[in-house]
């Protein structure tokens, strides 16, 4: 069982196989709004120095959002396309429960307009819903957890987990799309603060 993962949903753009319970090859690099013209070139080349066809690939994992509106999109347009053309499952995991992977911590990436996405995590086992909230809401919020993803926005430093081992990790927390044709980004308003107090 050969499965393709993709994440485009931020500033990365990271690919994965896993064959099997392995992580045989993987591709991540910071990528800006460059992702769709990267995508399929590094797709190629990750492929090639494994000899995986695209023929090989019996499912796709994508990570759903939050995130990039553009860049969440680039990776579920390919998933959708090629899972569609070859009767293939699809499946799909939260960004930041991806970024989080099985750890103690809380995630924070930029939504702009000084606005993060955020949850808190244990043990890789989310405490609230994602939501969207002031960088300095959040500031307050942050105690002595460790903080993954754009620290930045609250004095910290950034901290970025490996994504592709991610995929990984958090395989029983994949989501199979009943329908792939309705499969769709998840996007999130302003939510209240008192959602992540612990």
């Amino acid at each position: 069982m050969i499965t393709l993962c993709m994440d485009t949903s931020h500033v990365y753009l990271v690919l994965a196989l896993i064959k099997d319970d392995q992580l045989i090859a993987k591709y991540s690099a910071e990528c800006w709004k460059k992702q769709s013209e990267e995508i399929f070139v590094r797709l190629i080349e990750m492929c090639e120095k494994v000899n995986v066809t695209p023929e090989m690939i019996d499912q796709i994992c994508i990570s759903k959002g939050p995130g990039s509106y553009t860049g969440v999109r680039i990776a579920m347009t390919v998933a959708k396309v090629f899972c569609a053309m070859k009767n293939v499952p699809l499946y799909t995991i939260g960004t930041l429960q991806l970024y989080a992977g099985n750890r103690s911590c809380r995630v924070i990436m930029d939504a702009r307009s000084k606005r993060a996405y955020t949850n808190v995590f244990e043990n890789g086992n989310p405490l609230a819903e994602d939501c969207v909230l002031e960088c300095d809401e959040i500031k307050e919020l942050v105690k002595d957890e460790d903080v993954i993803g754009d620290g930045h926005l609250i004095g910290k430093d950034d901290v970025w987990p490996d994504i592709a081992e991610n995929f990984l990790i958090t395989k029983n927390r994949w989501e199979k799309a009943e329908n792939v044709h309705l499969v769709v980004p998840e996007y999130l308003k302003p939510s209240e603060a008192y959602m992540l107090k612990k």
